[in-house]
């Protein structure tokens, strides 16, 4: 099991990059795919017509995100913890992921950079 932390600048502010990771209807918007998503905690999501599933954990808007990620049959659970801080040019968006396989780690780095913050900055940047 590995960890992950990284750092991306959305050109956003804090508030509208928080809708957007936790509205169904503006992730669809960037996603281009099929969503499930509620920000109350319990509840399970769907992205990417269903290549990220897992559970709400904890919402604080404008600020935090926390999910469990689900990976198959896993004795430790995968904590993704999404942070949001006000940066010169829009949001410094923190994201630490606990608990990866290892034979999924590589696949998860390159999706961070390529698919989830290149889609989510691509948003904000047209």
């Amino acid at each position: 099991m590995k960890d992950y932390k990284a750092y991306f600048i959305i050109p956003a502010v804090p508030e509208l990059v928080y809708l957007a990771l936790t509205t169904a209807e503006t992730i669809r918007l960037w996603t281009g795919d099929e969503v499930v998503m509620a920000a109350e905690p319990g509840t399970e999501f769907s992205w990417w017509d269903g290549a990220i599933v897992g559970k709400n954990l904890s919402f604080e808007p404008g600020k935090k995100i926390e999910q469990q990620w689900y990976f198959g049959e896993q004795q430790e659970p995968s904590i993704v913890t999404i942070k949001l801080h006000p940066h010169k040019q829009g949001t410094s968006m923190e994201v630490r992921q606990t608990h990866i396989p290892d034979e999924d780690y590589a696949d998860i780095v390159d999706g961070w950079h390529t698919v989830y913050a290149a889609s989510l900055i691509e948003f904000y940047t047209e």
